[in-house]
């Protein structure tokens, strides 16, 4: 009999509306090089609302495809040649990916090994699911690519989200000051109790509004370094915050529209890719040391916003991620 699992598949690209739960066959044992995996927990991103609605800078195999980058479980059986992960090791899901093929919205999944990564025993499931794609996006945008400093000032727009979170605690480790955009009040009172510096409540200000007040709580000087997931008319102004000499990292683009490039030269924009870091070897392994560490000793602390119980609830799960009305991660537990 061939072995199936509850899978979450898409046959045409749309809305929340479109997402089944169907049984799908999965391997009886996993290949060489392969591991399979007992979700737990799945931790939802933006990039899986894209893709599913065909708009993600990949398009999804249909009639019949997949969805999802990140998941917490169980090592359950591992192929020949696996030698970093064992039978009944806690785990994260993340690098490398393809999500028509490899979506992580199952009960059960299997993943080449470099796709899957040891989770720490002290951190429980929906922790680990709303962890890795976060942490490390913001570990290789600030640290590697920016090479953020002790004592520097960074710029986080819609700190809110599960990448703004981890950016202000990422900045907070190693001494940085982080100061943080976000649209509402009570998502402000949050982000401060979270380790934000400053949080500048954007609601109906304009850009250059929003740049004015970062000058000023920075005494003039502006930010070393600006964490930027919007882009759009807004990225001029918000790039002219920056202090002479400093960094833009570009990490999305949720505005479409055309953005103007700065004129407050010298100043270095990069378009970072979390997938060019964690595509390597030695981006993983950096990347998952440095997240591990602050997961382990309660350094790190995932800002989770709501947790649905099945993956029934995918829908329920996805519509609230495009209602932006949350803070921090969407997770469904398995």
């Amino acid at each position: 009999m061939p072995t199936t699992a509850r899978t979450v598949l898409f046959h045409e690209i749309g809305g929340p509306e479109v997402l089944r739960v169907e049984d799908a066959t999965i391997p009886d044992h996993p290949a060489p090089g392969e591991v399979l995996v007992r979700v737990e927990a799945l931790g939802l991103n933006r990039a899986e609302a894209l893709f599913r609605s065909g708009t993600y800078y990949y398009q999804p195999a249909l009639p019949a495809s997949r969805l999802g980058y990140e998941a917490s479980g169980i090592v359950e059986a591992i192929g020949e040649g696996v030698t970093e992960l064992a039978v009944g090791d806690p785990v994260m899901t993340g690098p490398g990916i393809e999500m028509s093929a490899q979506g992580v919205y199952a009960e059960r999944v299997v993943l080449p090994e470099s796709a899957v990564l040891r989770r720490p025993g002290s951190v429980d499931a929906v922790t680990g699911a709303a962890a890795w794609l976060t942490y490390t996006t913001a570990y290789g945008g600030l640290l590697e690519t920016a090479g953020l400093k002790p004592g520097d000032h960074v710029l986080i727009t819609g700190a809110s989200s599960g990448v703004g979170t981890a950016a202000i605690q990422v900045a907070r480790r190693i001494g940085a000051i982080p100061l943080a955009t976000t649209r509402t009040e009570e998502k402000r009172r949050g982000l401060l109790e979270l380790g934000a510096a400053e949080v500048v409540v954007t609601g109906e200000s304009t850009p250059e509004a929003v740049a004015k007040e970062v000058r000023r709580l920075t005494g003039g000087n502006g930010v070393e370094v600006l964490f930027d997931a919007i882009g759009g008319p807004g990225f001029r102004p918000l790039a002219e915050a920056l202090a002479r000499g400093g960094s833009v990292v570009a990490y999305g683009w949720l505005d479409l529209r055309p953005a103007e490039i700065p004129w407050n030269w010298p100043l270095t924009i990069h378009m970072y890719a979390n997938m060019v870091l964690t595509g390597t070897p030695g981006g993983r392994r950096r990347s998952t040391a440095f997240l591990n560490a602050g997961l382990a000793d309660g350094g790190f602390r995932p800002v989770v916003g709501e947790v649905f119980e099945g993956l029934d609830r995918i829908q329920d799960a996805h519509r609230l991620m495009e209602s932006n009305t949350h803070t921090g991660k969407i997770v469904v537990r398995v």
